[in-house]
Order: structure tokens, then sequence, then C-alpha cells
């Protein structure tokens, strides 16, 4: 858990905020108490989201049927406000981390776990398809491991953004390549076995420590689920029939939730909690978070608290506390404008909104699930993302939504020397300096290792505050390209190193997978020729890569 910074609330509703738990692609979550003294999490949808009437209309409808839910193992939702500035919703903490987390510090889950956690979740999506609803984003970091049994979280705004926003116009919609069902990959209406499907994965990944269909890119991912048969690894048995019988290509050859759960534990899941489910390590990990929340204390709150209206739709502008739109630029820089441009619209891996960024950016790993989408099934209003941003977390029991650390200050040259006969190094330029002069081209990969695509840069004569230098990105995957542009203009720099603030080409025509905001970027000149790029740009992943002159 992170520390409220400057500008975040410290109220919301009724709760008082202890510290952010995570950022990520639609918003924000904070640990919050009660007057009562009941610990809460409360989720935050980023301000876009507020200007579209219909995403609130049905958030407004799927949460009031997620209060009526009460199922045994979900995180009950407490409170909400469809109608804030900025909408949000409350619901129970659980002290446990994320399956995600667990696995993959503390190692597969023994079958008497695994089998207890697949009889918990099919009991919970037994009572969610009984009132209506589909989850649609079951996954490893949507499933929580407490003491007195697993939890699924994420119900209400999982659908309310699925059913209401369309990839073409905000480039985010609901499910995770690798967990999604054929049919929802493809587009097709979707019914509760899809929720079967994501279950069937989300266990062979507990009881095997890997995904049953393992890949390297989101596009490799959505491929093999569509036309390939999962890997199992060393699941034996009747859990892996169960198993592979929710992974069925065809959803009516999936098990119903209550007979998986039946089978699983005849008696209830909650026989099996009973006497203790969670092994040894995670016993004492979750026992000591417990206690450790009883310490936290409330920060004093500010003079205004709560989500913070923003000025206005085009989201040019906001006052201090807004959540996602920036500050304006200061009368020095003059505002940009701004097209459809400098990179793919979805992103499965998204951390803390930048004060400077405008609007969304991008994850090659989706840049890569779009295009392979589009080149192997019928696309349409395919639905894959994440919900909350990425898959990585610490035990605050919402790892999905964890915050990312701050970005590096940027990449140094492995060797530590300067190319030959520049000038200082540390001596700051006024003007491009003649030695980036030129087309630069090379791989870019993700910080958790995705390819990001080709990036190509060329740099041409500027003074500081000017534009210096283009960007191209392209992406490939099963035959589809999308190249998504940039234009950079000089912060500030030495002889060998850059800081470049990018922001989207309004001239070019990405198409609709093509949007963004401006970001911060490093180039470094290396003594072997060279140029490392790194962007600090979260929501991308923070690409990294070593481009080479080029005489393209």
């Amino acid at each position: 858990m992170q520390p409220l910074e400057a500008g975040e609330p410290h109220t919301i509703g009724a709760y008082r905020l202890l510290g952010r738990l995570g950022a990520g692609g639609m918003g924000r979550v904070y640990l919050g108490r009660s007057a009562g003294g009941r610990t809460v999490a409360v989720k935050v949808v980023h301000p876009h989201f507020a200007l579209d009437e219909q995403f609130r209309a049905r958030f407004r409808r799927e949460v009031e049927a997620a209060r009526r839910l009460g199922a045994q193992w979900t995180a009950p939702v407490l409170d909400a406000d469809p109608d804030a500035a900025v909408p949000w919703v409350a619901t129970g903490y659980v002290a446990g981390p994320p399956l995600s987390d667990a696995v993959t510090r503390h190692g597969p889950l023994p079958e008497y776990a695994v089998r207890t956690l697949g009889a918990g979740l099919g009991e919970a999506l037994d009572a969610v398809h009984a009132h209506g609803l589909i989850h649609r984003d079951v996954k490893p970091s949507n499933v929580l491991l407490a003491l007195d049994g697993p939890r699924l979280i994420d119900f209400g705004i999982a659908r309310a953004l699925g059913a209401t926003i369309s990839l073409t116009s905000t480039g985010v919609s609901v499910g995770s390549p690798g967990y999604m069902a054929p049919e929802q990959i493809r587009g097709l209406d979707i019914s509760g076995a899809a929720d079967v499907f994501s279950l069937g994965a989300v266990l062979a990944y507990a009881a095997t420590g890997t995904a049953p269909f393992p890949g390297d890119s989101s596009a490799v991912l959505l491929y093999k689920v569509v036309h390939e048969e999962p890997e199992l690894g060393e699941l034996e048995g009747e859990l892996r029939e169960l198993v592979a019988g929710c992974l069925a290509k065809d959803p009516a050859a999936r098990p119903a939730p209550a007979e998986l759960a039946r089978r699983l534990a005849p008696g209830g899941a909650a026989t099996l909690v009973a006497p203790g489910w969670l092994p040894g390590p995670l016993v004492r990990e979750v026992s000591r978070s417990a206690v450790a929340l009883l310490d936290l204390e409330p920060q004093d709150a500010p003079v205004q608290s709560g989500p913070v209206p923003f000025s206005n739709a085009s989201m040019g502008s906001a006052p201090p506390g807004t959540f996602g739109p920036p500050l304006p630029p200061p009368p020095s820089e003059p505002p940009e404008k701004h097209g459809s441009g400098a990179r793919v619209a979805v992103t499965m891996d998204s951390g803390p909104g930048s004060g400077t960024r405008r609007g969304r950016r991008v994850s090659c790993t989706v840049a890569l699930a779009v295009a392979g989408a589009l080149a192997v099934v019928t696309f349409g209003a395919v639905t894959m993302g994440d919900l909350f941003g990425s898959d990585s977390g610490g035990g605050n029991g919402h790892g999905n939504d964890a915050a990312q650390p701050p970005a590096s200050s940027g990449p140094k040259d492995p060797a530590g020397t300067t190319p030959p006969g520049t000038p200082a190094a540390s001596a700051p330029v006024s003007a491009l300096p003649k030695a980036f002069a030129g087309t630069w081209k090379g791989p870019a990969t993700e910080r958790g290792g995705a390819p990001h695509g080709t990036v190509t840069a060329v740099f041409t004569e500027g003074r500081k505050g000017e534009d210096v230098v283009r960007l191209s990105y392209r992406f490939d995957a099963l035959g589809t390209s999308v190249v998504c542009k940039g234009i950079g203009k000089l912060v500030t720099g030495t002889a060998t190193e850059l800081r470049i603030r990018e922001r989207v080409d309004p001239d070019a025509r990405g198409g609709a997978l093509c949007t963004g905001g401006e970001a911060d970027l490093d180039f470094t000149l290396t003594s072997g020729g060279t140029l490392l790029y790194e962007s600090h740009e979260e929501a991308a992943g923070t690409p990294k890569g070593t481009l080479t002159r080029s005489g393209d």
C-alpha cells in the first residue's frame, strides 16, 4: 500500500482513506475505514468514464444488483455513488493476497486447496448467475485468498464497463487474454458459461503454477484459447477431468458452476475451509497482513476532500486533486493539439496516472492482442484488457490494482562512457546535439518482458522547447500491422542524454486503435554508437529498447 499523495482525497463518501492500494486503467483503489471501524476498498473510476452517461446508468444498475448479491465467497458491495462527479464503489476489504501473487511467491497450491478454491468460486458464480450477472473477468488477480476462504472480487463494474464502453470509443474493455472464453474473444454473445471457462483456467493456474494457454504475447494467447487445447501439466484424476470440462470450446459442454462446486466439495466449500485450507506459508503471510492493518491510522484530512469535478468534456484541464485529467501547461508552454496518435488504445498493464498525461497510452501486449484478434477472429466489440490495471500486487487484497514503482531516472550507458568526440556529458544544451540527428530504429520491450513493437525515432534540428523528433511505433501480429505516431519536443538535455516530452501526432491517421496523451521519454547515446530509449509512461508498460542508426 502507498501513502496518499498531494492532491489525492482523504475522504470518499463516508470513508476516511488510509492509503492507496493501487491504480490502473480503470481508476484508483484506496483502503478506507468507515465511521464504525469497518475496513473497505474504495474504487474510483477514471473521470473520462464519468463523461459517458450510458456508463453511469449501467454502473448504477449493476452495482445495485451486486449489492443484492450477498454470496458467501465474494467481497460484498457496501456503498456506491454513481452520480458523484467521479463515480465510486466501496466493497468489503479482504485480508489476503490475490491468487496471482500467492502462486508467484509460494508456488502452486496443493490439491486440497485447489478443490476448496474451485468449490468456493463455483458457489460464488452460481449465486452471481442466479442474479442475472456475468462477471466477465474471472482471473487469478481477481481471486483473493483469505483464511476463511476464497473471494471473487470486482462485480458490477466489470459488467457495466463491458456492456457500455466500446473498444473503438475508449480503448478499454473487459477480459484478460489467456483467461477469456473463446466466444468472448470472438465478440459473440456470452452467458455464464464464459465465467466457467475462466474459472477452469484459474484452477489450472492454481494447481500447476502456469496458465493453461501459455504464450509470449496476447495475440498468441488469444489464438491458443480459440484454436488449441489447454496445457494441463501434471494435473491428474478427477481434478484434471473437471478443469478440462470447464475449458471446453463449446459453452454448452461446460459444467454449471453449481455442478462443479458439488463435485469438488460434496458437503459444500465451507466444509473444506473449516479445518484450514491454506498451506502454512500463506497462513503466516495473511496473518501478518491482518495484524498490520490494525495499526493503520487515517491521515489528516484536507480542507476539500473526495473526488473533485473536472472542468469539461474535453478533459483538457482540471483543478488540483482531480483524478486523471492533468493540469494545463504553464504559460511558457502553449497547449498542444491532440490527435489519434502515439499508442494503441487498449492496455492490460497500467500504472498510476501521470500528472502531465492527457488521455490513455498503450501497452503493446494488448496492441498485439488486438491485431491478432482482428486477424483470426470476428472482432466486433471484443472484450479484453484489465478492469483495474496490472497483475502485480503486494498482498493487499487487490493485487491486480497494485501501483507500480516510480519510473527510473532514465536509461544509462552500460559502459559508463560517452561517445567519442562529444563534449562534456553533464553540460546542459540549448539545442539538439548533432550526434542525435538522423533516424534511429529498434525493438522495444515492456517492463514485464512483453514485446512493444518496433520504435523509429527521427531527430531533426531544434532548440529547447521546440519539436525535435518524430516517433512511430509499429506492431505486427498474425499478418496485421498497426502504426501509431507521436511528436516530441526537447525538454532538457546534455551532449549524451535527452528528455523528450512526447504527444500524439495530430496529422497521423492511426485509426481507432491509436490514441494517447503526453509522456516523458529518455534517450541516451552510448559509447557503442547505439541509442537507448525509455518511456516513463506506466500505462504503456514503461517500454525501453536499444535503437541503432538507420538509412531508411
